[in-house]
């Protein structure tokens, strides 16, 4: 299924979101920086990549996630675990990028940095109830369900 996102360029050097093949999930989100910034090993830094999205509706969010290969490869994680763009957001996406390894890294300007997915959500009506209903699992939590 494929949707129109509005892409606004809030820098002229912005690219607009790709996705590598048809196949992918996500869309390349690029560096929108004038020179290399380095990333040292603990650091946090925000990165910003040039464009405001409008989304169809709202029902729907724009999610943002690392890139595998600076992860794995780097340590180059997203911050804050996984980025949410709310529908009504319509100011510059940032990303927000960690070293979690023990070497610099240099992120360079129109580089790959995240990948964005749009994804429906739910807005939730939060009831209080005195019970919940009964699973197996109940209130086992962390590792309860066992290793394997």
């Amino acid at each position: 299924m494929e949707i129109d996102v509005k892409v606004k360029k809030v820098n002229e050097k912005a690219k607009l979101p790709q996705r590598a093949t048809n196949g992918s999930a996500g869309a390349d989100l690029y560096a929108c920086i004038d020179s290399p910034v380095t990333i040292r090993p603990g650091e946090l830094v925000k990165i910003p990549v040039g464009i405001a999205i409008e989304l169809p509706s709202s029902d729907m969010a724009a999610f943002l996630f690392a890139r595998s290969g600076l992860g794995v490869k780097y340590g180059i994680c997203l911050s804050n675990g996984v980025g949410v763009v709310d529908s009504d957001y319509r100011g510059e996406i940032c990303v927000g990028l960690c070293n979690v390894s023990d070497k610099e890294y240099t992120v360079q300007p129109e580089e790959r940095i995240a990948q964005m997915v749009i994804m429906p959500v739910f807005a939730a009506n939060y009831v209080e109830a005195q019970a919940l209903g009964e699973t197996v699992r109940g209130e086992g939590g962390f590792g309860s369900s066992g290793k394997m």
